[in-house]
């Protein structure tokens, strides 16, 4: 059984980057009138708060999200987003990569996410049920080939996977691959880390030569404690939506003026 509970880790400047991604990506799409479908790999919990034990362990929400909010301009769909969960469940929630979709998609946009861990699971069921979310409990790489092409047609698909496995790595591109090739049309997100070991270059290579026209933006960051690997976040996106690119560039700022 996978051990990764993302408790220790929401917040900090890995999901910044993403999230701030993510929310930019869903208020583009959904100024269009069509529906779209949003599919989540690796959902974890979809909600997390920020005192508790395991947060404060670790102290990366306080780095990370705890320091950059003020940077985005209250308008910004990320901020927005942040408020919303705030004013509902108070000053010390932050939302996972599930909720702030929610939060963005309409009654008319299907929500699709996966999630194995038991706790996670549950706990995820109990945050999105009343968003109608379709929460699935089995392997989110083979979810996704199952649901893709999905209708509506247009849409998203995040990939998040704590990399747990290390064959991740190795596999992640084929995986991808075999979407998009059912489902050329959709927006294929992916979040990796960048690690000091380099784990993660292959993965890439691969990417890029299956998908050369894709955004690749990564950010670095100190380790969030001595001994730790990651030294930085990464989001590779298949037909990335209009304004993603000028997004990532924002992010580039806020990140270099902290």
């Amino acid at each position: 059984m996978l051990s990764y509970q993302h408790l220790y880790h929401a917040g900090n400047l890995a999901d910044v980057q993403k999230h701030a991604l993510l929310c930019v990506m869903l208020d583009y799409m959904t100024r269009k009138e069509k529906p779209l479908t949003y599919i989540e790999s690796h959902a974890g919990r979809g909600l997390y708060r920020l005192d508790a034990e395991e947060s404060l362990r670790t102290g990366e929400a306080e780095k990370g999200i705890g320091a950059l909010a003020d940077a985005f301009p209250a308008d910004h769909p990320y901020r927005h987003r942040l408020d919303e969960v705030r004013s509902q469940w108070g000053q010390t929630a932050y939302p996972g990569s599930p909720l702030l979709a929610a939060l963005s998609l309409r009654d008319t946009d299907p929500l699709h996410l996966c999630e194995l861990h038991p706790q996670e699971h549950r706990i995820l069921t109990e945050v999105l049920s009343p968003w109608g979310a379709h929460i699935h409990k089995k392997d989110g790489f083979q979810m996704a080939l199952a649901l893709t092409p999905p209708t509506p047609r247009r849409g998203m698909l995040l990939i998040d996977p704590p990399y747990e496995v290390k064959s991740d790595y190795e596999v992640i591109p084929t995986h991808m691959a075999n979407i998009a090739r059912k489902w050329n049309v959709g927006v294929l997100a992916l979040w990796y880390p960048l690690l000091a070991s380099a784990a993660h270059i292959g993965m890439l290579a691969a990417l890029s030569e299956r998908f050369p026209d894709a955004l690749r933006h990564e950010v670095r960051f100190p380790v969030a404690k001595a001994g730790h690997r990651m030294i930085g976040s990464g989001m590779f996106i298949v037909n990335a939506p209009y304004g993603t690119a000028d997004e990532a560039r924002r992010i580039d700022r806020i990140f270099h003026s902290t």
